[in-house]
């Protein structure tokens, strides 16, 4: 059964175009023409995931996926924007988002970065990974941090935190962080790999001995004080 791609977005052209090349490649897809729209086609019929510009007449896309977090918290949600401003990929994720690609973009970045979010399960290699006071169960995808707080990770950063840790106290390029996530190296996959480095910063923000340090050009690294 092919997965349905809900595509959310209110330039015409733009909209054919992607469903056609979705629709060649496999993918069942339905469209809106903005965010209230998408929301009402969401309630009503579902997707496996979602494709939504953010700059959108009667309800923007951040809007729309904030809307959509309280009626499905798993569904990945893409944004598509001509905003690049870490700030606005930041906002994004935060209201629910799991990946960002920056307008105008190549339609096989668009075809690779859904079929990663597409991966419902990474390998279970039966790992409980000990980060500070957190623990991170590689097969759930859980980050535990005490028996009545947990946060179950999106899929990219179950993968991230997961190479990170594996690699606490060394600095694990970013290059690498992209290869393993989108199997490409791009100022797009930069973009996003910031946000998620973001969002893993806040699930970790209990246990004040760990970090998150950029190496400004190079990548990151995870530190445990001790």
């Amino acid at each position: 059964m092919s997965d349905r791609i809900l595509l959310v977005e209110d330039d015409s052209t733009l909209a054919m175009i992607v469903s056609e090349t979705l629709q060649r490649d496999g993918f069942e897809v339905s469209t809106a023409v903005n965010g209230e729209d998408g929301l009402h086609e969401f309630a009503c019929c579902g997707a496996d995931l979602i494709v939504a510009d953010v700059m959108m007449p009667r309800m923007d896309g951040f809007e729309m996926g904030r809307r959509i977090r309280q009626l499905d918290r798993h569904v990945p949600i893409l944004f598509l924007t001509a905003r690049s401003e870490i700030d606005d990929i930041v906002e994004g994720f935060e209201l629910g988002g799991n990946d960002y690609l920056k307008k105008p973009f190549k339609m096989l970045e668009l075809i690779v970065r859904i079929k990663a979010l597409l991966r419902r399960n990474i390998p279970d290699y039966g790992e409980r990974l000990a980060i500070g006071e957190y623990t991170l169960d590689v097969p759930t995808q859980r980050l535990e941090y005490s028996k009545d707080n947990s946060v179950q990770l999106t899929i990219i950063e179950a993968k991230i935190l997961r190479e990170l840790a594996i690699n606490h106290g060394n600095t694990v390029d970013a290059s690498v962080l992209m290869q393993l996530i989108w199997q490409r190296d791009d100022p797009y996959s930069r973009n996003s790999l910031h946000g998620f480095i973001y969002k893993l910063r806040h699930y970790l923000r209990y246990d004040c001995s760990i970090s998150i340090l950029n190496q400004r050009g190079i990548g990151y690294m995870l530190t445990v004080k001790k």
